[in-house]
């Protein structure tokens, strides 16, 4: 097996995208080579607990409304073009994500996080969701089938938030600017929401190697 770390952060509309493309590619080689885990990146670590009204944040940071415009088309665009369901005008709030990366870390034990990213993705971009509100992160939990009441408690909790910070300055400590960033086999860094037909590419290039070497 092969070492997939994936940099991400679950209100990153990028990250979405990116990991639909490579859901594609994974379809098509059911036999992949790839142990994958996830990391924390907050896009907004100095975000209020309790965050922020969406239109006010993304219209500080980017300048306005034809700021936020010019940083969503592209976004837009791309996820019609991946066929993937984006819903940003049910939106209200930019949340916090500490919570929703501890949600993850606590997936990763019980070999869940690829189906708690993909519900964390769908319940903000889709369904509008609150991924901060504890009520959701347990929805979501349940949904898994994860221990449900043992992350309930957890949350109400500071358990792992410290991890999960210290996690996220390592990954900008090693140079990661933007996410997602897929890094292969501790080695390779691919940034970016890249298409299923690169990652079939690299996939059939690192199965080829596993089998030689075999």
């Amino acid at each position: 097996m092969v070492k997939l770390d994936i940099i991400s952060d679950p209100v990153c509309p990028w990250c979405y995208i990116g990991k639909s493309n490579f859901d594609k590619a994974l379809a098509d080689f059911p036999d992949h080579p790839f142990e994958i885990q996830w990391h924390p990146f907050q896009l907004n670590p100095d975000m209020p607990p309790e965050g922020m009204d969406r239109r006010e944040y993304l219209e500080a940071k980017f300048g306005g409304k034809e700021g936020v415009m010019q940083a969503y088309g592209p976004v837009v665009t791309h996820a019609e073009n991946a066929g993937v369901e984006l819903n940003l005008d049910k939106i209200q709030k930019t949340p916090n994500t500490i919570d929703a990366h501890r949600l993850i870390h606590w997936a990763g034990l019980e070999q869940l996080q690829l189906l708690v990213v993909d519900l964390l993705f769908k319940a903000y971009f889709v369904e509008g969701c609150d991924i901060s509100d504890h009520e959701v992160l347990s929805a979501i939990a349940e949904t898994a089938e994860m221990d449900t009441s043992m992350v309930t408690r957890l949350l109400k909790t500071d358990s792992d938030i410290e991890d999960i910070r210290a996690r996220d300055v390592h990954s900008r400590k090693m140079g990661i600017q933007s996410v997602p960033t897929f890094i292969v086999a501790n080695q390779h860094a691919v940034p970016g929401a890249q298409p299923p037909e690169m990652w079939a590419k690299v996939i059939k290039e690192i199965q080829d190697q596993l089998d030689q070497a075999e």
